[in-house]
């Protein structure tokens, strides 16, 4: 006799980080949002979201700065799980376990990750009644960087970034992050200073460069490194000065480029290679310039089940 397949209790999806290769933005829209034009990479750094059934809703956070993510129902990743829930008519209440190494507001859209792990992790608990399209819907309602990592890969970011298109992008670059060793910076404060720094200033309709796109078919780190381009990279020097310090050092130590994660203050400097990646890696901590720093390769794949949590 054939048994049937056991119904999951519990499932862990692992989520990555993301770098923006350039981030172009474009004047305000009706709803409060910038038009954007960006070109996403995910890396190999990783978050990882269990979700269990149990008798109430909870969550706990795990890894790295754990005390600085709400373990509440303000966590993005719970909302995720609540508005999936009700998306599916589900009642049965969840327990969340967050294990983290995504750095925290530093502009690499950890907690983007952690919903797009949710939305996963509850779709395959509950028996995957979404599709893809549906499921990008309900992540674009959470945040503008969720709906990519669900996808993962390279891809373009339109509308306010929420709208992906896949790259053909040849090759596998090498990272070195230098995350900020004090408070991160918020979205919309570097949004703000943007807008500040750019009033009366009519700004065009963003698009991505050509440069851009002929450096990824090529699989060119050096014709990447030599476009990589953030229009908040300013207003996140102006606002975390010790940006531009790093990113200056970063050049003398051999990175072929850099630039400001997202919205910062995550400094992201592309290496020449794996050797490169380490001796800059070394060269930035033994200066001192860099407190912690972390090597990661891209692109990768998106948000994905994984068999076993790695806790309990």
């Amino acid at each position: 006799m054939t048994s049937l397949p056991e119904t999951p209790t519990a499932v862990t999806v692992r989520a990555p980080a993301k770098v923006n290769l350039e981030l172009f933005v474009g004047p305000l829209r009706p709803d409060g949002f910038h038009a954007l034009s960006t070109i996403y990479q995910a890396v190999g750094l990783y978050d990882e979201v269990t979700v269990a059934e149990a008798d109430e809703w909870g969550i706990v956070v795990h890894g790295r700065d754990a005390d600085r993510v709400p373990a509440d129902e303000s966590n993005l990743a719970m909302r995720a799980a609540r508005l999936i829930a009700a998306a599916l008519g589900v009642e049965t209440p969840l327990h969340l376990t967050i294990d983290k190494e995504i750095p925290v507001a530093g502009g690499m859209a950890g907690g983007s990750a952690d919903a797009a792990a949710a939305l996963l992790a509850c779709e395959t608990l509950w028996g995957g009644r979404h599709t893809r399209e549906q499921l990008d819907t309900l992540a674009a309602t959470l945040g503008s960087d969720v709906p990519f990592l669900l996808h993962g890969g390279t891809a373009i970011g339109s509308g306010r970034g929420e709208v992906i298109t896949p790259v053909l992008a040849k090759g596998t670059y090498h990272w070195v992050f230098v995350p900020s060793s004090g408070e991160g910076l918020s979205t919309p404060s570097v949004y703000g200073a943007f807008d500040r720094r750019q009033a009366g200033l009519d700004l065009p309709e963003p698009v991505p460069s050509p440069a851009m796109m002929s450096a990824l078919r090529a699989g060119d780190p050096d014709a990447l490194a030599a476009v990589l381009a953030n229009d908040l990279q300013e207003d996140a020097i102006a606002l975390h000065p010790p940006i531009g310090e790093i990113l200056h050092a970063a050049m003398d130590f051999g990175a072929l480029g850099g630039l400001v994660s997202g919205s910062g203050p995550t400094v992201a400097l592309l290496a020449d290679g794996p050797e490169g990646a380490i001796d800059l890696a070394v060269a930035l901590t033994a200066s001192g310039v860099a407190d912690d720093v972390r090597r990661a390769t891209g692109p990768v794949h998106g948000a994905h089940v994984v068999p076993t949590p790695r806790r309990s």
